[in-house]
């Protein structure tokens, strides 16, 4: 949607440039991947929400849906609550006039009843605009202590998935697509050994892997178990 108002983004929260569609293993998800890409295109629900614990890919998939807005010239911001919440709900006035907006770990102001208020008349706004509006959070909707009853209520106004965590299978298959992205070679045996020695949180993982790809391009070697044992300590 393009307005003549006058608006300036008053903060900049960066995007991991690998925090992309291409790069989220999405076995299980599937529905809710398409309904992302939609929604940063301009189609679909107006409102999504999605939930799960943490190290599912919340926090990956409302940055890939900004990536995937820029392209088609729709302007978008990613603000993650958890690191805004001190600045206070006013932070929000004006982003209704952006195209799309992707409100991260919104349980992290539940309960605040100066953020819930905000957030109640964001949704108000935001509505109005018909412009879109993804959140994401550790817990579904009815399950986040939310205490100002209409913005509960809006909370569900779209449609809510629940992230589907990976099993170690699919997670093996995941670290190595998301090695090969980085031209890495990770065999069965060097990701099966991540997983079994490192933390199995996906975040994790992908600040390990870009760990490895620094020390495998510094040190001009492959990445093999005893690599890792000598750069990790794992």
């Amino acid at each position: 949607m393009t307005t003549d108002h006058p608006f300036q983004i008053p903060l900049s929260v960066g995007l991991r440039d690998d925090a992309r569609f291409e790069n989220f293993y999405a076995l299980g998800n599937e529905l809710l991947c398409a309904s992302l890409k939609a929604a940063a295109q301009g189609q679909g629900e107006q409102f999504i929400f999605i939930w799960g614990n943490a190290g599912v890919g919340c926090t990956h998939l409302l940055q890939a849906v900004c990536h995937e807005a820029d392209p088609v010239g729709r302007t978008a911001a990613y603000l993650p609550l958890d690191e805004l919440k001190h600045m206070g709900g006013g932070i929000l006035e004006g982003m209704e006039f952006l195209d799309l907006i992707c409100l991260d770990g919104i349980d992290a102001v539940a309960g605040d009843r100066r953020w819930e208020e905000a957030l109640f008349h964001f949704f108000n706004r935001i509505r109005e605009q018909g412009n879109t509006l993804i959140i994401a959070a550790n817990a579904a909707p009815r399950h986040l202590g939310i205490q100002l009853p209409d913005l509960a209520s809006r909370l569900s106004w779209g449609i809510v998935f629940q992230v589907q965590p990976l099993s170690d299978e699919t997670k093996l298959k995941a670290l190595q697509m998301r090695a090969s992205a980085r031209g890495l070679e990770f065999s069965d045996e060097v990701a099966r050994y991540l997983l079994h020695h490192a933390s199995r949180n996906m975040n994790d993982l992908t600040f390990l892997l870009d760990t490895l790809d620094q020390a495998s391009l510094s040190a001009k070697r492959k990445v093999t178990i005893p690599f890792i044992k000598e750069v990790t300590g794992l």
